[in-house]
């Protein structure tokens, strides 16, 4: 570990998508902007295989892929029992790297580790799209979520996990600190009736992929969702899309208090990814957004350097839905909002 301190202090990165189709260029944007905490850029523009749900689909059995209609949905047949134990094969070997995406569905994490070390960055970070929202969004032929099939749902699990692994051991090679997010999108249907899952299993799920790392984890979901069920797990860093949600978070105060007394770290989601609100923002009124979600966690009995401390800073969501010039002022507004406060609160 370099001798950098153990509090982000409101270090900046990103989330995970942006728009530009070159990997070098992406990740040439990503050191500049988020030296301190660079992360891989995922690249849906570039290629269908980059799409968050396709990226990790790779190894997996019976996945059935519609470049043209970018569609993709999982076979359920009578053969794919057989598909699936060669995946359980494959995960009984206990080697990570089994499940190396390849360029084609991975071109900026590719890009990213190519470059080498990153000796002056705080961290390095990676991100895996989690079991839940990839369950929910692949459906099988039957356009029915193959989450609710028990054993493709021990699939996919098992499947983010050597994913999330193996991007620890490679991101390791660049920084000794790394984080990845599990990111969940589609967790914010929770208790609805379009997620038919148990709270139970929705943290059994997200747990055997947590406790499968060694490095920091942290979960994204960039809308409103149960948050007491991620704060009962064990993630170390909860990211929300603190610009619109931040009130909802702080409906839950004992269990928030819970997950920084056994040293949790929340990522602010401060800078909006939607169109009118990412070019209109400007870095005031995004600080605006920050003094007024701290007031009210004090008003819950939080401590503002507490929060500072244990603060990253991240654009709502990822940027890969905005035009280039529009998902670079994005990033670079949670940058100089990060060097802003920092500066302002002394953070070192």
């Amino acid at each position: 570990m370099n001798s950098f301190p153990e509090n982000p202090n409101c270090r900046a990165t990103g989330i995970g998508s942006t728009p530009h189709t070159d990997p070098s260029v992406a990740v040439d944007f990503v050191l500049e902007t988020f030296g301190d905490i660079p992360h891989w850029p995922q690249l849906p523009r570039r290629t269908f295989h980059e799409n968050m749900y396709v990226q990790y689909s790779e190894h997996m059995p019976g996945i059935l892929l519609d470049d043209d209609e970018e569609r993709i949905r999982v076979d359920l047949d009578d053969e794919w029992l057989e598909k699936a134990e060669g995946f359980y094969a494959r995960f009984l070997e206990e080697d990570a790297g089994l499940f190396q995406p390849s360029v084609e569905y991975a071109s900026g994490l590719h890009e990213l580790l190519g470059r080498g070390p990153q000796a002056s960055a705080w961290a390095v970070k990676g991100q895996v799209t989690g079991p839940i929202s990839f369950g929910l969004q692949v459906t099988d032929t039957h356009l029915r979520p193959s989450l609710y099939d028990d054993m493709m749902r021990d699939v996919i699990i098992k499947n983010v996990l050597r994913h999330a692994q193996w991007q620890e051991a490679e991101l390791k090679k660049l920084h000794p600190r790394v984080l990845v997010f599990i990111d969940e999108p589609f967790l914010s249907m929770f208790g609805s009736a379009y997620a038919a899952i148990s709270r139970e299993d929705v943290i059994a799920a997200l747990e055997e992929v947590y406790t499968g790392l060694e490095c920091w984890t942290g979960t994204h979901c960039c809308a409103n969702t149960d948050w007491s069920l991620l704060l009962a797990t064990s993630v170390d860093i909860l990211a929300l899309d603190a610009y619109g949600y931040a009130e909802n978070l702080a409906l839950y105060p004992g269990e928030l208090r819970t997950f920084l007394d056994r040293g949790g770290m929340l990522a602010w989601g401060l800078i909006p990814n939607t169109g009118e609100e990412a070019e209109a923002i400007t870095l005031d009124q995004a600080r605006q957004t920050l003094e007024n979600a701290l007031q009210l966690f004090e008003r819950k009995g939080f401590d503002r350097q507490e929060l500072l401390a244990k603060a990253f800073f991240t654009p709502a969501c990822g940027t890969g839905t905005l035009r280039v010039p529009i998902a670079e002022r994005v990033m670079r507004l949670t940058r100089e909002l990060s060097d802003r406060v920092r500066q302002e609160y002394n953070l070192q």
